[in-house]
């Protein structure tokens, strides 16, 4: 059994905690691990190989680092060039494990799921195992604890083998619907878990969509090895189908059955499912992480990151804080908030897209102050780490060692600077920065000048293989 695990995705839904740079699957938010770590560490207890990671391109380097603080191996990230959604990606990770002769069954997991009773579901994957060696495309059926508007459903049928055969697959119904169809027992939500033998999946895409199967097929034709990424052709992917494994396959195929799982499931979809399902709650339900003091308040979910967040005589609401944002919302309205970041990505705003903290293969930097032809920085370097060689047109930057060891390039000459020593780097020249120590490198920098966007930046040589903003 081959996992594989479907990393993408913007969680738009989450904001302002999620965001395009750092979605919600990369974010520590029903545990002290990131939800991908979660997903992984779900597979200790089975007889599962390493699992293939798929993200896109502009995550790989949060997807290597999640990894490689679990210590644990893989069996490849493959980076989508664009999102073409589910079933071209479950397509590319099916073709990549056969390719050494081998017909794997692929457990298809999303990376952004909570699953709290690990027992069953390690009890569902092999009896949905026993299934895929039979040939079925067999899915996972959530048994329903309450009516749901916000998922799909499965209408079940007829025993087959240790699972049930799919009937039909049944978009969002209203809530007068979901109530009937948890009154009839026959229904289940749909988890987007998934699990199949490799061939069986590629045989039946070739049946149903196989343009979208040609495509794959090239795009991965001439897979090559980027440190610890395989990258696909760009432009033959951009060409495929966007579509879902659910439109793609499992509505037509004739070979579709499922197991039900009732251990917990939710795809946090909402600030509003993070309260649900949380196990810890005050005597008035409220749900608080971080610092907050509440007064007449119930039912409500209350996360503060960086200040103290007070909350007085409101029920029901959800009151999230980020160094750079407040959200506020009804529970009842927190879908709504992707509307709230279409508005967002219309208008251009970094809150779309960053946190005011930014994470890079080498560190990190968190943009502390900023103003009129200035810009303050806290930059974080990993021990043996170096950010590229690079040079700006527009600004300087005064550069404090704050604790660590610095070895800063500047032009011809390189210079080792310690703890309260600075040096300066002029508009245009060529500059490198690297933390030859032990211990993490931090430092302040100060930029000025007329133009302090990120994309001010020409880079002559980056050890991971980078083109875009440092």
């Amino acid at each position: 059994m081959k996992p594989v695990v479907l990393a993408g995705g913007s969680g738009s839904r989450l904001w302002p905690k999620s965001r395009a740079a750092l979605p919600k699957q990369f974010l520590a938010l029903t545990s002290d691990k990131t939800m991908l770590q979660d997903t992984l560490a779900r597979l200790d207890g089975t007889e599962a190989a390493q699992p293939i990671v798929i993200c896109n391109d502009a995550h790989r380097f949060l997807v290597a680092e999640q990894l490689r603080q679990m210590q644990g191996d893989h069996g490849g990230i493959i980076l989508e060039p664009v999102g073409r959604n589910t079933a071209p990606a479950i397509a590319l990770a099916a073709l990549h494990a056969t390719k050494s002769n081998e017909d794997p069954v692929l457990l298809i997991l999303a990376a952004d799921h909570l699953i709290k009773n690990q027992t069953a579901f390690h009890k569902a994957v092999a009896e949905a195992n026993a299934l895929a060696l039979e040939g079925h495309l067999v899915t996972f059926g959530i048994v329903p604890d309450q009516p749901h508007t916000g998922y799909g459903y499965i209408k079940s049928g007829a025993v087959v083998g240790n699972g049930l055969k799919v009937e039909q697959f049944v978009e969002k119904p209203d809530m007068a619907t979901a109530e009937s169809y948890v009154a009839s027992g026959n229904y289940f939500w749909n988890s987007g878990m998934f699990m199949f033998k490799a061939s069986v999946y590629l045989a039946e895409l070739k049946k149903h969509a196989p343009e979208m199967l040609a495509i794959c097929e090239k795009a991965i034709e001439s897979e090559s090895k980027d440190l610890d990424f395989i990258r696909i052709d760009p432009e033959i992917f951009a060409t495929c189908p966007d579509d879902s494994i659910d439109y793609a396959v499992m509505e037509k195929t004739e070979h579709a059955a499922m197991i039900p799982l009732d251990a917990g499931w939710s795809d946090v979809g909402s600030w509003s499912s993070l309260w649900e399902t949380a196990d810890e709650k005050d005597a008035n339900g409220n749900v608080v992480v971080g610092d907050a003091i509440l007064e007449g308040v119930n039912n409500s979910y209350i996360n503060a990151e960086e200040r103290l967040i007070s909350v007085v005589g409101l029920d029901d609401v959800v009151v999230v804080e980020t160094k750079d944002a407040v959200m506020v919302a009804h529970k009842d309205k927190v879908q709504d908030i992707k509307n709230v970041v279409n508005k967002l990505k219309a208008e251009q705003r970094p809150e779309f897209q960053f946190h005011r903290e930014v994470f890079r293969p080498w560190g990190s930097y968190d943009s502390i102050d900023n103003g009129e032809r200035f810009q303050v920085k806290r930059i974080t370097v990993k021990p043996g780490e170096k950010l590229s060689v690079q040079m700006h047109h527009h600004r300087a930057e005064h550069w404090i060692v704050v604790s660590g060891t610095a070895s800063v390039t500047i032009g011809e000459n390189t210079q080792l600077v310690t703890e309260n020593e600075s040096v300066y780097i002029p508009i245009g020249e060529v500059h490198a920065l690297e933390n030859p120590g032990k211990i993490p490198l931090e430092l302040i920098e100060v930029q000025s000048g007329a133009y302090l966007g990120e994309d001010d930046i020409v880079r002559f040589s980056d050890r991971y293989g980078r083109t875009e903003s440092k």
